[in-house]
């Protein structure tokens, strides 16, 4: 019986090269990511097509040759997309979609593809927006003033066919305005994030690679109504609940964007904003999917990301999830942070990964006691909201408080006395 095709279906095959520096489990690992965020974005992968080069070729990347190769196999497989694991120059791009005759996207675009689809709020969706359209406009050049052979599906969604189809002016325009606006929103975030700070409770981020775990933990600990799919990307914008740990002090837990690997640069840079919660945070909770056979190499991942935010040296607890899963916990990566093994879907070792929390939450405080000049009564005040006050005694000569704070505005107001 002859298969039916689905002309509106994505049928994609997947491009990878092996350069000279690249080990064979490096471009099988890669691959495997690309085939769950091609899923992820909604195509169906038909093939892929692997090349050894010794340098990408400037014109097509894998060469004109290969270029044949490729567009005789798109035909055999009734493909119509074109995913390539390495990012593609504008030249590179547009060079190959006209010898393959289909659309032709990298991995970049993809990301931003399903990042499209995932942002709620109006932050992330003026994220999303804005770094598809600055992807998008050195993509214009040589395609006239219109996108129209894009045609729709993956790689079009986000700021819609007809803002793609607009002109390179008008899409400077655009640019320019979603930066505006999107200053505009950072600027209330951070409003957000100072009455946050003036409350004494600690920030908490979860970060870790896409799909470890992290919302699933979020929804554990407060309820929240958070998206939680077997997906990379399920959870964009971020999401901040209040927790109350076993010794009776809250904290702020925020669940952030998961991380891959060969996450293009820029696009860290476009959701700096998002990221600012882990930049924030007091100590950050890893999620880590024991269960995955590659997890030492995504814990790498996410390593380098957060050295490119600069949040590597924070406070860190790891929390190895879904050990349900595990069958040889001695298997497990080494850390230097400690360490906690859980499973957020079944409660498994929750209580110990909030002791563990609050233990290393306390490690950061002091217990001081001072005596404030009634001509400084305002530090008092201070004290009231950076601290827990356990003791408070007015007398002759002032304010005697007995305070458990942290070590940092311990010093801070003890040098204002």
């Amino acid at each position: 019986m002859e298969q039916i095709i689905d002309i509106h279906e994505e049928r994609a095959v997947l491009v990878g090269v092996r350069l000279p520096d690249d080990y064979d489990w490096q471009l099988e690992e890669s691959m495997q990511e690309l085939i769950s965020l091609s899923d992820t974005a909604g195509a169906r992968v038909v093939g892929e097509f692997i090349q050894n080069r010794q340098r990408p070729d400037a014109a097509t990347f894998i060469g004109k040759g290969k270029a044949e190769e490729l567009k005789e196999y798109c035909e055999e497989v009734e493909a119509n997309l074109v995913i390539s694991d390495r990012e593609l120059s504008p030249a590179q791009s547009r060079n190959l979609a006209d010898k393959i005759g289909v659309k032709v996207i990298d991995r970049a675009q993809l990301i931003l593809d399903i990042f499209a689809g995932r942002a709620q709020t109006k932050e992330g969706r003026l994220q999303v927006e804005l770094a598809q359209l600055k992807y998008m406009l050195p993509r214009l050049i040589g395609q006239g003033t219109k996108l129209s052979r894009l045609g729709g599906g993956i790689g079009t969604r986000g700021p819609g066919e007809t803002k793609l189809e607009t002109d390179r002016r008008r899409i400077r325009k655009r640019i320019s305005d979603l930066e505006r606006e999107l200053k505009e929103v950072q600027r209330h975030r951070a409003l957000l994030r100072k009455d946050r700070k003036d409350e004494p409770f600690p920030l908490v981020s979860l970060v870790g690679y896409t799909n470890a775990g992290k919302s699933t933990l979020l929804k554990t600990l407060t309820g929240a109504d958070v998206l939680v799919e077997d997906k990379l990307f399920a959870t964009l914008d971020p999401t901040t609940r209040r927790v109350v740990l076993p010794n009776n002090d809250t904290v702020l837990l925020t669940d952030t964007v998961g991380f891959i690997q060969n996450l293009p640069h820029h696009l860290v840079a476009a959701f700096r904003a998002t990221l600012e919660e882990v930049i924030e945070a007091d100590l950050l909770l890893h999620m880590v999917d024991a269960s995955h056979p590659n997890s030492e190499r995504q814990i790498k991942a996410v390593h380098d990301v957060l050295q490119r935010l600069g949040a590597l040296e924070k406070p860190m607890i790891m929390v190895f999830n879904k050990i349900d899963n595990v069958t040889d916990l001695l298997s497990l990566p080494h850390s230097d942070s400690p360490v906690v093994n859980i499973s957020a879907l079944s409660g498994e070792g929750i209580e110990e990964l909030l002791r563990m929390v609050a233990d290393v939450l306390k490690q950061r405080y002091s217990l001081i006691k001072v005596t404030i000049p009634y001509a400084k009564s305002n530090l008092v005040s201070l004290l009231h909201q950076k601290g827990k006050v356990l003791l408070e005694k007015y007398q002759e000569d002032g304010i005697t408080l007995e305070v458990e704070i942290s070590r940092v505005w311990a010093d801070r107001i003890v040098s204002q006395l």
